[in-house]
């Protein structure tokens, strides 16, 4: 079974090559990314109807559950650093039909949720004016008469600033980020600091509780941790500036990591701190932290938590406008879309006119529509991307691709390398004939016998490249079952409808085909042709299959938890995706007229063109 990787050749350029930026600007940009205004609301909801006081605990699991796919970005990003990020690494390993869809999530993702952070700036602003009815009035929301629309001029003009600011540039955006989520962190260290002296001086009162740690039980806090585990959404944004990092083998993978561990641990000191400064039962679920301060006397520390608020929103507002150009821009280039998503400006060397497009849709989006009822849609498109990353690497590990696209302008090469290939080996053998002779002395009868000596080797290649094949195919099937069994066992742990005796019997049957899959795929062995795909070096993710596995399980989990509705509102939008790809993006892909060759074939193909060129 041949594995067929897209054409490379468009992803390996630099858009940036001057505009690198440091590794400390892209951990910034992750946590920026990643920590949201959300937490400052999210600690009461979750205390008060799931974990209790082990709302630490929560945040831990769901950042272990989070790291698994960090580990599987991280692998993906060192052999293919590309800023389609999440959709490359799909259209590389799984296919352009696939990657359509992952991508096209994506941009529904980053669409409605910058909109929707946007929106969530007027209430947190209104705060520094004393209440939302005193807000200037060119900035407050305003209802249109006969039309009943609500429209929000203040979430509008912050996405002009921040998509004015991504022209500029990727170093001055990056710093611009970079400020923003330092006074977000700085907000963060004084709620630790000051919640934790404030619950010294009361004894923790919420720990001292006859309800005990785990008041929900251990299901409640793993059902908490499912909550917050989209806390830590936003991680991946890393991974699209690949192409504008300086050093992406290593800057990468250690983005991701710092800006994931740094952001659990601040999730899980801040809600330490407050659910032992507040009973968890007394948390207000709408504003706790800011409540929870103003109960112990410290009603002035509302601004400093609403200025944390606020730059959270930006933060996290230009976390979601910075991936979505460069996704399109990766689109472009793959042919999926036009070419005008795929111009970088020659100045500031960034995709300006999607970066364009991007604000504008986000504008118009956050100015006239309310988009709370979408934002459970913002999540599929991550989770999707983090279960094809799993997968991604499964197949990089097992089934490496063994075919290279050539583009329809190389189809004369060939067969010119072709016949230079041949008439190499028929050097080779007439040379190897010739020693033969001249060690026989003559002889005929040790000439035969030299001749059939020369033959079996090739008789031994071929089997030996047959069991590769066969290999090859049950490494296939196996991944497919690990994704059936996966699918088979989180539908059924997720199904509350249907009697015990046939769910626990689901349960087992997707358990076993997954466990199966996995001993399979152990004994297998990854293949060694892993070593010469892609860039060579970097982050290596550990414990595969397994922890690809889990991450693929987790996720499917997840994704089914999103509700009907939900997924009914998105799959309107993957039928429209799906329409676009058959009438317009499959017509004009770069792979339309590519030629398919063998990888080691490929590479003779450009030796002989580098070879003719010299």
């Amino acid at each position: 079974m041949q594995i067929r990787i897209p054409m490379p050749s468009p992803h390996l350029e630099q858009v940036g090559s001057r505009c690198k930026f440091c590794i400390m600007i892209l951990i910034t940009g992750g946590v920026g990314s990643t920590i949201g205004a959300g937490v400052y609301i999210l600690v009461g909801a979750v205390a008060r109807e799931h974990t209790g006081p082990a709302l630490a605990i929560a945040f831990l699991v769901a950042g272990i559950a989070a790291a698994l796919s960090a580990f599987c970005y991280a692998e993906l990003a060192c052999r293919c650093p590309s800023a389609g990020s999440a959709y490359h690494y799909t259209y590389v390993f799984l296919g352009e039909s696939v990657a359509w869809l992952v991508g096209w999530a994506l941009i529904l993702e980053y669409t409605i949720g910058g909109s929707a952070v946007a929106r969530g700036i007027s209430p947190n602003l209104a705060l520094f004016f004393g209440g939302g009815d005193k807000l200037p009035a060119f900035l407050g929301r305003q209802t249109i008469p006969g039309l009943g629309i609500v429209v929000d001029p203040c979430a509008a003009i912050l996405v002009i600033i921040v998509t004015v600011l991504l022209c500029t540039g990727i170093k001055e955006s990056s710093l611009a980020q970079a400020i923003v989520t330092t006074v977000n962190i700085l907000a963060m260290l004084f709620i630790i600091t000051a919640g934790g002296y404030l619950a010294m001086k009361t004894g923790w009162t919420g720990y001292n509780l006859p309800s005990g740690y785990f008041p929900f039980g251990v299901n409640g806090m793993l059902a908490g941790s499912a909550v917050v585990f989209f806390s830590y959404i936003g991680f991946d944004a890393v991974t699209s500036t690949a192409e504008e990092v300086k050093n992406p083998q290593r800057d990468l993978p250690l983005g991701i990591g710092m800006a994931l561990f740094i952001c659990c641990v601040l999730y899980m000191l801040v809600s330490i701190v407050i659910v032992g400064l507040v009973p968890y039962n007394a948390l207000n679920p709408d504003t706790p932290i800011s409540s929870a301060f103003e109960d112990n006397g410290m009603q002035w520390a509302a601004y400093i938590l609403t200025t944390g608020a606020v730059t959270a929103l930006c933060s996290s507002l230009m976390g979601s406008l910075l991936p979505q150009p460069r996704v399109l821009m990766a689109m472009a280039r793959d042919g999926l879309l036009p070419s005008f998503f795929s111009d970088i400006n020659e100045h500031t060397q960034i995709p300006m006119k999607s970066t364009v497009v991007t604000g504008i849709l986000a504008t118009l989006l956050a100015f006239f529509m309310d988009v709370s009822q979408l934002a459970g849609m913002v999540s599929i498109g991550t989770l999707l991307a983090f279960t094809a990353a799993a997968v991604s690497v499964l197949i990089l590990r097992y089934v490496p691709p063994n075919e290279v696209p050539l583009p329809s302008s190389l189809e004369w090469c060939i067969d010119s390398e072709s016949l230079g290939f041949i008439s190499d080996m028929k050097k080779i053998e007439s040379a190897n004939l010739q020693e033969a002779i001249e060690a026989s002395g003559g002889n005929q009868h040790l000439l035969a016998n030299q001749e059939a000596s020369i033959e079996y080797p090739l008789i031994e290649k071929q089997i030996a490249q047959e069991n590769h094949e066969k290999r090859r195919k049950v490494a296939i099937w196996s991944i497919c079952l690990v994704c059936i069994g996966a699918f088979v066992l989180a539908s059924a742990a997720s199904a509350e409808d249907i009697p015990s005796f046939f769910q626990f019997t689901l349960c087992a049957i997707g358990g076993v085909i997954l466990f199966c899959s996995l001993i399979i795929l152990s004994c297998l062995g990854e293949d060694d042709a892993r070593h010469s795909f892609g860039h060579a070096g970097g982050f290596l993710c550990p414990f595969v299959p397994f922890l690809p596995a889990a991450c693929i399980l987790i996720n499917i989990h997840l994704l089914i938890d999103l509700g009907v509705g939900t997924w009914i509102r998105v799959s309107i939008w993957l039928v429209m995706g799906a329409v676009i790809y058959i009438f317009y993006s499959r017509t004009h892909s770069v792979l339309r007229n590519a030629v398919y060759v063998p990888k080691s074939y490929a590479d003779e193909i450009y030796r002989f063109l580098s070879n003719k060129v010299v």
